[in-house]
């Protein structure tokens, strides 16, 4: 995405269920769901271990979801009505978008999505990771950062925290399941004081090109 001064480009889409249209290769999947110019990505693990089989929604469907969806909605990501999620510059979607049944993804399963998901990731180009447990929260710092992922990886530590990416601010989740009482009112908390912060991160690559004019890139 590339940003002026004036306006943006941004990918219009009709629906909010998988708006890029990715198929990964299996028959039961659940599928990103948001704004396809979002500037906040939500990154779960997996439809059996996040939820989302019934409704095809990431996060729904677990008797956390509520309070889950209730912390982000505090914090300004989305708003949930009686019968619609409605995201706000936000996207929801998983590492593992297909649905493994009672069985536990292997090494080999998670690789072979890899792809599907990195490929929404940067379609997306949103400033600011969200990812959910450990297993999320492990790949985004390996990847999408310059930081050494702890060993052990301690989420509960990491909930609510900012820590600066390479090119995104990664605020990691504690698994909405294990929460305490007092990790709803962090999150919100903290999301919302990233919200009134300068959390874009984009270069101006106007020096590069003729003109004046700067050329923000995100």
């Amino acid at each position: 995405m590339c940003n002026g001064e004036a306006s943006d480009v941004e990918f219009v889409s009709e629906t909010a269920r998988n708006p890029f249209g990715i198929r990964p290769p299996c028959e039961r999947f659940v599928p990103g769901y948001g704004d396809a110019n979002a500037d906040f990505h939500v990154i779960g693990d997996h439809p059996g271990v996040h939820g989302g089989r019934d409704s095809e929604i990431p996060f729904t469907d677990e008797p956390w979801s509520a309070t889950f969806f209730d912390a982000l909605e505090r914090g300004g990501l989305l708003a949930v009505t009686d019968d619609e999620l409605v995201t706000h510059h936000t996207f929801l979607s998983y590492l593992h978008t297909c649905d493994p049944g009672e069985t536990v993804p292997d090494a080999d399963a998670y690789r072979e999505l890899e792809a599907y998901f990195d490929a929404e990731l940067r379609a997306i180009t949103a400033h600011v990771l969200l990812p959910v447990g450990a297993r999320a929260t492990e790949h985004v710092l390996a990847n999408y950062t310059s930081k050494t992922v702890p060993d052990p990886l301690d989420v509960d530590v990491l909930h609510g925290r900012e820590l600066q990416g390479a090119g995104w601010l990664v605020v990691p989740i504690a698994d909405p399941a294990e929460w305490e009482p007092a990790d709803a009112d962090d999150l919100a908390e903290r999301l919302a004081a990233v919200l009134e912060s300068d959390y874009r991160q984009t270069s101006d690559l106007g020096r590069f090109i003729a003109g004046d004019e700067p050329y923000f890139v995100r």
